[in-house]
């Protein structure tokens, strides 16, 4: 769990670099539907607890699929006559539900980190369970191998503690150790780290980073990018097969929760084209686990965004481009940082300090980035945290939309603070919101007794509020901000319940389990401009999982622990346990 929201840090960028170098540059789609054909007759039939999403048809006996797509969906004999000679059948062990949908995550920005050692709170209630878990990680490594963490976060432990150089010396003496905070600008090092960067007391802070000291000794803090750079070079590079792996681990890990449909929202952030070439070349080889949707990011490389357009067009990824698995849909701005890491931008100061954090852009550079997204045709997806970045983003939006007419469903993600106004602004505006909802199980009580106070910590993921305004919500995991796992995230927006105290934070934001639900499938789905996926019906893909529990019918407390046994995308099995 971190909270470096849609970070395009350099430090990801400098690591990754040479294997993403070395991977695809041609954009080849592979259509592994192409020719397929819907039939009269099933050439699927999957009998047994159908749970379908669908309010009209809520469960069925069985479900009648032909070339991917669902055929009709019923009483068994219903289906009768929509079996023939060469239908197959399945009675999957378990409840068959429709497939969910994380409309807001990274694979990209991901892979920096995605074998480091999870120290985040979660896996280390106490601070002291951090610096065991480092010594035993330096007990199992081989002399000199570096121990690496990742998602350690300070505001969540009393008094934010960090990791000192002399901590983690006493545990790990004779092992490089490199952890992450989890805001991903900082990372704590050891006696041993420094050296094999090179780093000394006498060295000097880069400009824009600093390496922390005390008494001028170094005292384990690396600070920004320029800094952890250093630190980051000492570290092997992962090659491409590493990254290949790594893109494989991630889109297992979110089909074993269910999920079949993904955003991946910062697309070209490190690599430009290069990243969306090498998702549709491994779909070639093998085809993907779930069906990946892409927002192209709209900085790259220090080139403006007209570049940056510009690039993507020439490389053939316009609107709605792709196949049926890997798809091109949107254009991505970040307006502002992180709340947890004080760096959202806000109208008021955090508690304790003088400022709210910025925005990213000038209002004319944000108006400009997004109409360079609109003339391009694309859906509009815009990072906005802090209240002040909603209301800097909404401004340009409500500005520059109505001379872009169409349906084109433009987002905000995370709209972690909006005000009642915002929310009905939005609705007028076309834009829906889409909610990192376990930043409330994970970081309410940080929000409500260091980070804002208890009157804004009750705007936080305003769920029920978004619903009032007449808006279509999606919930969101913004992988590996929190776990690929949305049935833990619609949860906490049905309960709002802390994970740090078991108290509710504004009941009054609370949502119906169908509501939740309908946020991580139908709603989540048409954003991502998905019609034809998010529930169980006649004419949609029979994209579904087999889950050990139904969500649909059971309290909702439990959802968390609903074990998936399969997923299937068009019918073919894309995951077994």
């Amino acid at each position: 769990m971190s909270h470096s929201c849609c970070s395009t840090s350099p430090v990801a960028r400098a690591h990754l670099d040479e294997g993403l170098s070395a991977g695809a540059t041609g954009v080849e789609p592979a259509h592994h539907a192409r020719g397929v054909q819907v039939g009269e007759r099933a050439d699927l039939l999957v009998v047994g607890r159908i749970s379908t999403g669908d309010p009209s048809l809520p469960s069925a006996e069985a479900m009648a699929v032909s070339g991917g797509q669902i055929i009709g969906i019923g009483t068994k004999a219903d289906m009768d006559a929509l079996v023939g000679p060469s239908t197959t059948t399945i009675s999957p062990d378990g409840v068959v539900i429709p497939g969910l949908v994380d409309p807001h995550m990274h694979i990209w920005t991901s892979l920096l980190s995605l074998t480091w050692t999870d120290m985040s709170h979660e896996r280390c209630p106490k601070f002291d369970d951090v610096l065991a878990l480092v010594k035993a990680e330096a007990q199992k490594a081989a002399p000199g191998q570096a121990v690496l963490g990742k998602h350690f976060d300070p505001i969540l432990y009393p008094g934010e503690p960090v990791l000192t150089r002399d901590m983690l010396d006493q545990v790990a003496p004779d092992n490089p150790v490199l952890v992450m905070n989890s805001s991903g600008h900082f990372f704590y090092g050891n006696s041993a780290m420094f050296a094999a960067a090179n780093v000394t007391d006498a060295t000097p802070d880069p400009p824009g980073g600093v390496f922390g000291r005390t008494d001028g000794r170094l005292n384990g803090t690396i600070g920004e990018a320029p800094a952890q750079l250093a630190m980051i070079s000492a570290l092997p590079k992962p090659t491409q097969q590493d990254i290949v792996a790594g893109i494989g681990q991630i889109l297992n890990t979110a089909a074993r929760r269910g999920v079949t449909s993904v955003r991946e929202s910062a697309t070209g952030a490190l690599a430009g084209v290069g990243e969306y070439a090498l998702l549709h070349q491994l779909n070639g080889a093998a085809r993907l686990p779930v069906r990946v949707s892409t927002a192209q990011f709209s900085v790259v490389d220090g080139k403006t965004p007209a570049q940056v357009a510009a690039d993507w067009a020439a490389a053939g990824v316009t609107p709605f481009s792709g196949d049926e698995m890997v798809r091109a849909d949107a254009w991505k701005v970040i307006t502002d940082g992180s709340n947890q890491g004080r760096s959202g931008y806000f109208m008021q100061p955090y508690m304790g300090e003088v400022a709210g954090g910025k925005a990213n852009w000038t209002p004319e550079g944000m108006h400009e980035v997004l109409g360079i997204g609109l003339d391009a045709g694309w859906q509009l997806m815009v990072h906005t945290n802090g209240d002040a970045a909603i209301e800097f983003a909404l401004t340009a939006a409500e500005d520059l939309l109505p001379k872009y007419p169409g349906d084109l469903r433009h987002r905000f993600e995370h709209v972690s603070f909006a005000t009642d106004d915002q929310l009905r602004r939005m609705a007028a505006a076309g834009v829906s919101p889409s909610f990192l909802m376990n930043h409330v199980y994970f970081w309410g009580a940080a929000f409500r007794d260091t980070i804002l106070g208890p009157e804004r910590a009750n705007r936080l993921d305003r769920l029920k509020s978004a619903y009032d305004a007449g808006l279509r919500p999606s919930i969101h995991s913004d992988f590996d901000v929190t776990d690929i796992d949305p049935l833990l995230a619609a949860r906490t927006g049905v309960q709002r319940r802390l994970k740090a105290d078991g108290s509710v934070l504004n009941p009054a934001e609370c949502v119906t389990p169908e509501q939740a639900l309908a946020a991580i499938t139908t709603h989540a789905a048409w954003q991502i401009h998905a019609d034809d996926r998010g529930t169980l019906a006649v004419g949609k893909l029979a994209d579904f999982a087999v889950a050990s529990d139904d969500p649909w019918s059971s309290d909702p407390d439990g959802w968390p622990e609903i074990e998936i046994s399969e997923t299937y995308l068009g019918g073919t099995p894309a995951y077994q346990a």
